[in-house]
């Protein structure tokens, strides 16, 4: 018998409309580790069970630094969810990947210093530590999906990309750009981390849309990164991201999923060390 499949999306700056949702209503879910960033958004698309939350709140008034990624993604977990779709704004690191194009990352390098990235910390509700296993870092399955859906849609899509996660709010420097660079990283963004690892923790299937809005500032022609210019990228292109997530969602539900949400389940069973008596 098929896994039941529901689908989480966490929606970024730019992408948190409930309008996708039909049937929809708002649901008011407390965690142990906190409340989500707003009321999470229950319904369906194209008939199949969905969440939406947006990640900075609806207002937007939630900086990236003290979003509540354990509340939300344990929401998201608690309602039973299975998958993460999530969007996320992005900065391109590369000249090929210019404004407005779509990027289905693969990896990412953490540059964070402040989030909390376990739900197992020691509290009393999961014993132990959690070593968990960031390789490959997103579901390769659903990746593989979006990509396959973004080309039959005829949106361009990168299909592999490594993004450095920055604590911001603050765009980075001209010389910490350039140093992105030179690690091979094509992206720079303010979320992904720790939402990608506690998603794994929690047994989630989770992939990312990243759209690049902007150059970020490592070239010495052009714009340099500002909030004006990254939020006109993003309401220019966000139809794509939009049509991504509204087809891809029924290929998901369309696929046995029983094997692997049993393997990531194995996965996070397997990486909990639980303490012992001397």
């Amino acid at each position: 018998m098929n896994t039941s499949i529901k689908i989480g999306i966490i929606g970024g700056s730019g992408l948190d409309d409930s309008q996708i949702i039909e049937a929809r209503s708002e649901k008011v879910v407390t965690t142990y580790f906190g409340n989500p960033s707003d009321v999470l958004i229950e319904g369906k698309i194209a008939g199949v069970d969905c969440v939406l939350l947006a990640r900075h709140g609806r207002n937007h008034s939630i900086m990236p630094s003290n979003v509540n990624y354990r509340a939300n993604i344990w929401a998201m977990k608690s309602l039973g969810c299975t998958h993460l779709i999530v969007s996320t704004a992005t900065g391109s690191l590369q000249e090929h990947i210019r404004p407005g194009d779509i990027v289905i990352p693969d990896n990412f390098i953490d540059r964070t210093t402040k989030r909390a990235q376990t739900f197992y910390d020691g509290n009393e509700l999961l014993v132990g530590v959690c070593h968990i296993p960031m390789e490959p870092v997103f579901c390769s399955r659903t990746r593989e999906v979006l990509i396959e859906t973004a080309k039959e849609l005829g949106i361009g899509v990168h299909d592999k990309g490594t993004v450095v996660t920055i604590e911001g709010p603050r765009f980075s420097s001209k010389g910490e750009s350039k140093l992105f660079r030179q690690w091979g990283a094509d992206l720079v963004n303010m979320t992904l981390v720790p939402e990608v690892v506690l998603a794994k923790e929690a047994g989630l299937c989770y992939a990312a849309i990243a759209m690049a809005t902007d150059y970020d500032c490592w070239r010495d022609c052009g714009d340099i990164v500002n909030v004006a210019d990254v939020m006109s990228t993003f309401k220019k292109n966000v139809t794509k991201v939009t049509e991504l997530i509204t087809t891809v969602i029924p290929k998901i539900a369309a696929i046995d999923w029983t094997e692997t949400i049993e393997d990531l389940k194995n996965v996070v069973n397997g990486s909990i060390m639980l303490p012992h008596s001397e």
